[in-house]
């Protein structure tokens, strides 16, 4: 069994940059009324207590969203981040960032009456967490793996399908198993939106994912890295957060720019984005 909790880097940057990222494909996917099938492959607790042992351990939230919390109001007419920030604000107890809501709390917010949800959890610790979560009547969870759960599941019986696939890349493996899961949704639900989630390590792993894409014959797949600092500054650990997302709506891509430029300003001089159609169209 791995051993990834993702209490302990709950609310850092890459959560913002992520999270960001499945709110501006929410907010197009609800202006039509059809429904729509999500899957979180890696779905973790749901909700996480920023004052949680392990959360204060390495307070990765204070690099994160605690920067962005602060600065709040100087984006408030952002039309992406400042209504992120809005539903970040829902689920605090006060003005103060006690709590950070994880992918299924995002995705959920999204569920409406014709609509359901799969999370799926292998951790057996962190599935308990999952299961204790108040979470609408389509979510359905599972102790399972969320890859070979997702390819068993399709077609999804809904006419749209929204998937996010973010692993904790434990395993060198699970960069090929990604982009072959990619290809596999790609060739049965060909409309289907994924994001795909991967870190920046000074390893250079993830390059592995990124050219395992571009070979898979996947088309319209748009990248977007988020730098806290140069990789040659990394002594150790994730220095970037990266992701791909398959057949992005119209004008995500153009929306994410804007706003991570405004959270680029919150973590520091170092901190950069960029981004790129990495497989056109």
């Amino acid at each position: 069994m791995l051993a990834y909790q993702h209490a302990y880097h709950a609310g850092n940057f890459a959560d913002v940059h992520k999270h960001l990222a499945v709110f501006a494909v929410l907010c197009h996917l609800l202006r039509k009324p059809s429904p729509v099938t999500y899957v979180d492959t890696h779905a973790g607790r749901g909700l996480y207590s920023l004052d949680a042992e392990e959360t204060q351990r390495l307070k990765e939230y204070r690099h994160g969203v605690a920067s962005v919390w602060a600065a709040r109001e100087r984006f408030a007419d952002d039309p992406l981040l400042g209504p992120w920030c809005e539903r970040l604000g829902a689920v605090q107890a006060s003005s103060r960032l006690s709590h950070y809501p994880g992918s299924p709390w995002w995705l959920s917010q999204a569920c409406r009456a014709q609509d359901r949800l799969d999370l799926y959890e292998l951790h057996p610790g962190e599935a308990s967490h999952l299961e204790a979560q108040a979470l609408p009547d389509q979510a359905r969870r599972h102790h399972a793996d969320g890859l070979a759960g997702l390819r068993a599941s399709l077609p999804p019986a809904t006419p749209r399908l929204c998937v996010l696939i973010d692993p904790s890349y434990e395993l060198k493996q699970e960069y090929a198993d990604v982009a072959s899961t990619l290809q596999a949704v790609a060739a049965k639900v060909r409309h289907a939106i994924v994001l795909i989630w991967y870190p920046l390590l000074p390893s250079g792993r993830h390059h592995d994912l990124l050219e395992a894409v571009q070979r898979s014959g996947v088309r319209k797949v748009w990248r977007s890295e988020l730098q806290l600092h140069p990789p040659g500054d990394a002594m150790h650990g994730m220095y970037g957060s990266g992701m791909l997302i398959f057949n992005p709506p119209w004008g995500v891509d153009t929306q994410l720019d804007d706003s991570l430029a405004h959270v680029v300003r919150c973590l520091g001089d170092d901190a950069t984005h960029s981004s790129q159609w990495w497989v056109p169209e």
